[in-house]
């Protein structure tokens, strides 16, 4: 079986025999990416909704999934080093022809799904930021693989520190706006504590929902096990070993980044409107909100949501450099098909503007439609979830793919199986709520 990304694989050097600290140094980068798709457009429309309608209850549900993330995402970088395949690869290795060809079209719609809040969310800040129409907007969009092609020519390290620098803009934003926003610190802490609402609301639900799925993202699941394999540590156990550790390391400080970014983000819409603004909680609503805010003066609220619009927009672009190694990597991993990243982001883009244009046609420049569906990608993201995760339970269990020494500890084991299963059962759950709805 072929290298995962070939292309960078090996590439990002890797002393064995440096010190504790230069290792990590060395290290650093592949978690930035992963940590890109934890805090994405279809993140900020979740978490926003979340705190303006409900409070600061769903911060709970932002801590889990992103206490699960740290557990999956170490088992994807423990794949990628032991195995040297990533979860595309070894899934269709275990699986037959038909179940593979299943898992392709699904990873294939769950990238979809990623790209269309993608495009969604950059239409939206250029629309907030230069009065861009959506439709125009959204054109625009499909020329950023013209952006992408760049940043790729400046090598591998090049793009984590570009998307390092991106996400450090969003938290530095959105730290600045809390601030100002001066939310409840007693309520605040209060939501981490688990809430009955959480389930017994339906509205609730499908919200916590649309946050695991925005917060677990299953192009994550193959981007991470392939992106471990760039740096040029030795093939063998010891040095699987020492990878695997620091991989793990860069893995969780990146998505406890991300946790802290998407918890300002709940903060923020809770602090400034929950309770007074029932249809609160969407791009457009929060930065006319944040515009005529009182926070800081008439300059303090022009600048809060002239900040927040340029943090959308780089938010979105970021995920942009993430969606299309994911592609590439599905469809290199079971398919065994190489297209140039150039060629798949054009297509990627152009499959995932369509049901966006057909949106718009709909319902002409419709704000709360085109939110609408950029919630629902986030909810089908989650009911997507299971179908990646069982197969990298699976993988990471099995002693003929990692090896005796580097197969999931017990414990690991136990916890993503009850991960799996309670999130399949809440998808069930909200599936059939929704369907008697219409009866």
């Amino acid at each position: 079986m072929g290298k995962s990304l070939e292309e960078i694989n090996s590439t990002v050097s890797f002393d064995a025999e440096a010190n504790a600290f230069r290792k990590f140094l060395m290290y650093l980068g592949p978690g930035l990416l992963v940590a890109v798709g934890y805090m994405d457009p279809g993140n900020w429309i979740t978490s926003m909704a979340g705190g303006a309608q409900y409070g600061y209850i769903l911060l709970f549900v932002i801590l889990i999934s992103s206490l699960s993330a740290m557990l999956l995402q170490s088992m994807c970088a423990r794949l990628g080093i032991a195995s040297g395949m990533d979860l595309a690869q070894v899934t269709e290795h275990m699986t037959n022809k038909s179940l593979g060809i299943f898992s392709w079209v699904l990873a294939e719609l769950a990238i979809m799904a990623t790209d269309i809040a993608e495009v969604i969310g950059s239409a939206i800040a250029l629309n907030l930021l230069f009065n861009i129409p959506l439709v125009l907007g959204v054109t625009i969009t499909v020329l950023d693989v013209l952006l992408l092609l760049m940043i790729i020519k400046l090598g591998f390290r090049k793009i984590e520190a570009i998307v390092g620098v991106l996400i450090f803009t969003v938290l530095v934003i959105f730290m600045f706006e809390v601030y100002l926003s001066s939310p409840e610190t007693s309520s605040l802490f209060a939501g981490f504590i688990p809430s009955s609402e959480i389930v017994t609301n339906k509205g609730a639900l499908y919200i916590a929902l649309g946050i695991i799925g925005a917060t677990i993202m299953p192009h994550n699941l193959y981007l991470h096990s392939s992106i471990v394999q760039s740096r040029n540590y030795e093939r063998t156990d010891k040095g699987k070993k020492s990878a695997i550790k620091y991989a793990t390391i860069d893995s969780n400080i990146q998505l406890s980044i991300a946790f802290v970014i998407n918890c300002l983000i709940l903060v923020l819409g809770a602090a400034l409107f929950f309770g007074s603004h029932e249809a609160l909680g969407r791009f457009f609503d929060l930065y006319d909100a944040l515009s005529h805010s009182h926070v800081g003066g008439a300059v303090g609220g022009a600048l809060m949501s002239t900040l927040f619009a340029i943090a959308l927009l780089a938010s979105g672009q970021n995920s942009t450099i993430t969606g299309t190694l994911s592609g590439q990597i599905v469809m290199e991993g079971f398919l065994k098909i190489k297209l140039k990243p150039w060629l798949r982001r054009v297509i990627t883009r152009i499959i995932a503007v369509i049901p966006v244009f057909l949106c718009l046609w709909l319902y002409g420049s419709s704000e709360t439609k085109i939110e609408d569906l950029l919630i629902f990608t986030q909810v089908f993201l989650s009911l997507a979830l299971p179908f990646s995760i069982i197969p990298l339970i699976m993988a990471t269990n099995n002693p003929k793919i990692m090896g005796e020494t580097f197969v999931n500890r017990t414990w690991m084991s136990i916890l993503a199986w009850v991960l799996a299963i309670v999130l399949s059962v809440l998808n069930v759950y909200l599936i059939i709520e929704t369907i008697s709805e219409f009866m």
